[in-house]
């Protein structure tokens, strides 16, 4: 099994390319899965389900969604028109290296948020749920669940 991030980018960009049936090469790993790469909720799922398949690491949609909020409480990570907060923008910033708030035009919606997700970004998450090692990235899969 691969050991380092690197190793598993190969088999992240063969999930995706499967899933969302394009060609390996619009796969890099800057690219984001549902703004320039075209995915959809249900296609998350599926290229998750492949990872898995293919890796013997499980992640779900929930581990996902806990590196973008990291545990902050929905009304603290946004407002109630689902604008995303200060505390929301600079937890972003801290778990996605590509992410810049200088650069949004305008305030960021939740629903955006997932958005940001990069091929890389995933491919970090499996390597990190990789060296957690099969015992405690169940723990933590089931913890967010």
């Amino acid at each position: 099994m691969p050991e380092t991030d690197t190793d598993f980018a190969p088999a992240v960009i063969d999930a995706i390319a499967d899933a969302l049936g394009i060609d390996q090469s619009e796969v890099t790993l800057d690219a984001t899965l549902i703004d320039e790469l075209g995915a959809e909720s249900i296609d998350l799922l599926d290229i998750l389900f492949r990872i898995h398949r293919d890796t013997g690491v499980k992640i779900a949609v929930a581990d996902v969604q806990e590196l973008l909020q990291g545990g902050i409480p929905d009304d603290v990570f946004g407002d109630e028109n689902e604008i995303v907060s200060e505390v929301g923008l600079a937890h972003l910033e801290k778990v996605l290296p590509q992410f810049d708030r200088a650069k949004l035009n305008g305030p960021l919606r939740g629903e955006q948020v997932l958005g940001l997700v990069t091929v890389r970004n995933l491919v970090d998450l499996v390597a990190e749920r990789a060296a957690a090692g099969p015992a405690e990235a169940e723990i933590a899969a089931e913890e967010v669940a």
